[in-house]
Formats: structure tokens, C-alpha cells, sequence
């Protein structure tokens, strides 16, 4: 889902001078970039280079993605070379304000979004490495385990007034019940303990970049200290992958064991995680309802199916 704001020329005229005058960037051409889930992207050109502009208007996210600048700073100061480089302003602030939106600025990153089985043994390479970054010396949100989006789905369900979405909903009533039943015993199970926690992304395998000669992990608005369980719940009922997943681990001397309960609150957090986005989705731009009763029984199905046989 990317942003469908149309831009006019006035527009695109004033975010070309402020980053002329911010960065001191002279940019030749400004393009759409169709990359992210939230905000609005652009590619940014000039004589001999190329950038990444994204834009978060959103008043609820914009502190999630100015957090994340620090943290980004800090793995490129540690060795991530796999990752999205900021340029800074003239001032070297990490971000700036433009129009009342927070706007980042990063070399531009040549590739293809892909993810399919031939990517993850590299993703998981890549998110080991990361794990070995110390995080002590930076601050960004920790995992509290909570079931908040189970609650906030339930909430905006009472205040739907579409019929068709509210029919289809209420078809899915037991299952969607079930879930918010089992993520509340795997956060009140999980949060007991909050060791083992790492730098996590959260979402690498939907921002894994393939370039000509490396591959990239963009994105990081939503990284989080965590379990690593947070980046790789997506292939556990693979056991290829978690078979990958735990040598990457191995290999980088990450000591760490996977935990099955840990795993099972993933899998239900990012069920209602994304079951919101579905309905944001559907108010803000109106994708078609059926595409939330898709979701509900689509590509989380062996995810959840798993996390049901977790005890």
C-alpha cells in the first residue's frame, strides 16, 4: 500500500528547493518511488548520483520513524553496510521537517523487493550480523510483549459502520475471538521474561532489496530491541528455515535458543498487526473488503496453524 497522494508540480518545485537549500543536494529530477508501506517516497536525482526521499505526514507514525534515525546511524557507525545510508543535513541532523512532515534523505539503493526461499538464508545472515551490534549505547523501543492490538482491532470493529465489512467480519467472529484469546496468554507468558534481546527489524523479509552485485535491508522505521524470534516467526513452520535461521545465529556466536512460546506470540501479534493495517487500509484508500477475509485465512494461515499446536 503506498501513498496515492497526487502531487502537482508547485509541490514537487518546493521539496526540490528545500532540499536543495536543507542538504545542499542539487537535484535534477524528482520521481515517485513505489517502496514502503507507510509514508510517500521519491527517487531524487542528480548529475552524478541518485537519492531516496521518504516523507511521513502520518501524526501517529512520525515519532516511530524518527526514532528509528539513531539507530539507523548507529549500525552504519558498527559496520551494516546492507542497509539504507542517511545523508544528513547541513546542520548533520539525521532528519528534517518539510510541509509538516518529518522527511528522510538516503542514498538511493538499486534493486528488486524479492523474497522467496533463495533470499532467506541471506536475510538471515544479514539480521545476525546486526544482532552482534551492541545495543547498550542506543536508545530505541524495547518489546513489552503486549496484546494492545488485539484490543485496538476489537475497538475499531465497534465503531464500523460498513455492512459488508462488518458481515464478513462477524462470519470470522470465533477464529479472529481464538486468536486474541491465544496472543493474550503468550504475552502474559512472554513478558515474564525480556532477556535475550537484540536489534530486530521486524519486517526484513517484506524490505529485502536484491541488487546486481549485494543485496540490502531497507526500511527500518519499525526496528525495535527484541527477540530474534520477531524477525524470523514469518518461516517457522519451515524447518529449512529455522534450521538457517539458528546457524546464521551459530555462526555470528549468537548464543541464543529459540523459544516455541515466543514464536506463538509473533505470529498472533502480527495477525492483528496486520489485520488493523487491513482496516486502515480500507477507510483511508478503500481497498475491497473481501481482501480483509482474505487475510484472515491467506498467507498467515501456516503461521497461526503452527502457533495453535504451541502448549
Amino acid at each position: 500500500m503506498y501513498s496515492k497522494i497526487n502531487r502537482d508540480e508547485e509541490y514537487k518545485h518546493r521539496l526540490l528547493d528545500f532540499i536543495k537549500h536543507e542538504y545542499e543536494v542539487d537535484a535534477i529530477s524528482i520521481t515517485s518511488a513505489k517502496r514502503g508501506f507507510y509514508g510517500e517516497t521519491w527517487r531524487l536525482d542528480t548529475s552524478n548520483s541518485a537519492y531516496f526521499l521518504k516523507l511521513v505526514y502520518a501524526h501517529e507514525y512520525k515519532p516511530v520513524y524518527e526514532r528509528s534515525f539513531p539507530v539507523v546511524q548507529h549500525l552504519c557507525d558498527h559496520g551494516i553496510d546492507f542497509i539504507s545510508r542517511i545523508v544528513t543535513t547541513t546542520s548533520n541532523n539525521l532528519y528534517s521537517h518539510f510541509d509538516g512532515a518529518t522527511i528522510g534523505v538516503f542514498d538511493w539503493i538499486e534493486g528488486e523487493n524479492t523474497e522467496n526461499d533463495a533470499t532467506k538464508i541471506d536475510e538471515y545472515k544479514m539480521l545476525a550480523k546486526v544482532y552482534t551490534v551492541p545495543s547498550c549505547d542506543i536508545s530505541m523501543p524495547s518489546e513489552n510483549f503486549t496484546n494492545k492490538h488485539a484490543g485496538d482491532f476489537f475497538e475499531k470493529w465497534k465503531r464500523l459502520n460498513d455492512k459488508q465489512t462488518l458481515s464478513l467480519l462477524e462470519r470470522n467472529r470465533l477464529k479472529i475471538e481464538h486468536r486474541a484469546k491465544r496472543l493474550d496468554v503468550f504475552s502474559k507468558l512472554c513478558c515474564r521474561d525480556t532477556s535475550g534481546f537484540f536489534i530486530t527489524h521486524g519486517d526484513a523479509g517484506g524490505n529485502f532489496l536484491v541488487g546486481h552485485e549485494s543485496n540490502f535491508i531497507v526500511d527500518w522505521d519499525s526496528v525495535k530491541l527484541a527477540p530474534p524470534e520477531r524477525d524470523a516467526w514469518f518461516c517457522v513452520h519451515l524447518n529449512w528455515a529455522m534450521v538457517a535461521f539458528h546457524d546464521a545465529l551459530k555462526q555470528n556466536n549468537i548464543n541464543y535458543e529459540l523459544r516455541p512460546e515466543r514464536f506463538a506470540y509473533y505470529c498472533y501479534w502480527f495477525f492483528f498487526y496486520y489485520l488493523n493495517a487491513f482496516l486502515d487500509a480500507h477507510a483511508e484508500v478503500g481497498i475491497e473488503a473481501e481482501a480483509i477475509e482474505e487475510f484472515i485465512d491467506g498467507w498467515m494461515a501456516n503461521n497461526v496453524e503452527w502457533a495453535d499446536g504451541v502448549r
